[in-house]
């Protein structure tokens, strides 16, 4: 369970991050495009540690299932998250929700406006890593590194009995489960299927790679991103 203390503390980290990034000198380019890593990941593909990894050396929050499920659900936590964005950040929000919900197939529920809400709220904030809750679809494709983190079903059931220290039968029934949730999540809301490599900028195989080799890939793409962004501002940065 995510607790209240841990929820309160991630949200102290968040808010201190945003205040931090306010005083900090920028030039235009950099103030005007905001990247977000998305991960969308299999289970037993280490997930946690690399966005871990990737928000360490970039100095960036990491947004979780857990911690994005509580702040959807959490009126108050919702509502002032929200409220952090400014007029102008306001009408860019309003205009990617409308746009997500009339131009793609997604669900219509009132838990997944607010969750949408929430991700193109931190999303526009900028400078975090977001795990899994569908971000990889959600959030504006000019402004997002989508990271699709897979590796082969033997892999990741060792890697679950070694995590939790389990039994292999154990640790199979788990991974099947979490991703039979993770993928019913995805598709019921993005009618997409989360396993097309299509959906994805990067797609790493952690069998092969370490933690370390896998941050170190995706910061050099949103290095790329963000030098290819630098060309198309007009075209990214609200009006």
């Amino acid at each position: 369970m995510f607790s209240s203390e841990r929820l309160t503390e991630a949200l102290t980290r968040v808010h201190q991050h945003w205040n931090a990034r306010r005083e900090l000198p920028r030039n235009e380019d950099e103030e005007a495009v905001k990247f977000t890593i998305a991960i969308s990941r299999e289970t037993g593909t280490y997930g946690a540690a690399i966005a871990r990894a990737v928000g360490d050396r970039l100095g960036w929050p990491v947004y979780d299932r857990e911690l994005l499920q509580r702040i959807a659900d959490d009126i108050g936590v919702h509502r002032a998250l929200l409220d952090s964005v400014d007029e102008q950040q306001e009408s860019w929000l309003k205009e990617c929700i409308t746009s997500l919900f009339a131009v793609h197939a997604v669900s219509q529920t009132v838990y997944f406006r607010r969750l949408v809400e929430a991700l193109l709220s931190l999303s526009k904030h900028g400078d975090c890593v977001i795990v899994g809750r569908g971000a990889t679809r959600a959030l504006p494709l000019a402004t997002t590194l989508r990271v699709r983190l897979v590796a082969r079903l033997e892999h990741r059931i060792q890697a679950v009995q070694r995590e939790h220290a389990t039994s292999r039968e154990e640790a199979a029934a788990q991974v099947e489960k979490k991703d039979r949730e993770r993928n019913r999540f995805v598709a019921s809301h993005f009618h997409i299927d989360p396993a097309d490599p299509a959906n994805y900028d990067l797609v790493l195989n952690t069998e092969r790679l370490s933690t370390t080799e896998c941050a170190d890939l995706i910061l050099a793409t949103l290095e790329c991103l963000r030098q290819n962004a630098k060309a198309r501002l007009p075209a990214l940065v609200p009006a």
